[in-house]
């Protein structure tokens, strides 16, 4: 928890903060684990009497590829900046509500960046996945797997084969 009694009032003012994110809230469905702690630093800044929260965000993870289903590492670098308002001017769709003159601030990264994570993981943009018969993974190259042919064009395989 952040006091932000000595910011909310002095324009110009900067609150910094370094925090580990809890890796069970981030855990998307591809994420096997963390290799390390999440870890977060940042600021809480008041601009010309608005607040502000600047903060990068770094994990290091083992995910799994949704279409291979190879395990695979990955770095993630977030930016943050989000404004905090007070609870009554909840009209901005971007802000993060504040209460009081706390702030939880490993709440608030944490949400962020599972807003940010990717809703499907890929160990290389070119993956090919794997076959859907044998399951052979086709990025170690072509399955021995014939095509399927539409049974409506049966009858001209058949002619092919004489």
């Amino acid at each position: 928890m952040l006091d932000l009694r000595d910011v909310i009032s002095v324009p110009g003012a900067k609150l910094p903060f370094e925090c580990v994110l809890d890796g069970e809230r981030l855990a998307a469905p591809y994420v096997i684990g963390f290799d390390a702690p999440v870890s977060a630093r940042g600021e809480v800044a008041n601009t010309a009497g608005a607040l502000w929260v600047r903060a990068g965000i770094d994990a290091a993870m083992e995910c799994r590829c949704d279409r291979c289903a190879r395990s695979y590492h990955r770095t993630k670098h977030l930016d943050v900046s989000v404004p905090l308002v007070q609870a009554e001017d909840t009209d901005e769709a971007e802000a993060f509500c504040l209460e009081g003159e706390t702030l939880d601030i490993a709440d608030l990264l944490e949400t962020v960046f599972i807003l940010n994570m990717d809703t499907k993981s890929l160990c290389r943009d070119d993956c090919k996945g794997l076959c859907p018969r044998c399951g052979k993974d086709l990025n170690e190259g072509p399955c021995q797997c014939r095509s399927e042919i539409d049974p409506r064009l049966a009858v001209l395989e058949q002619l092919l084969d004489k």
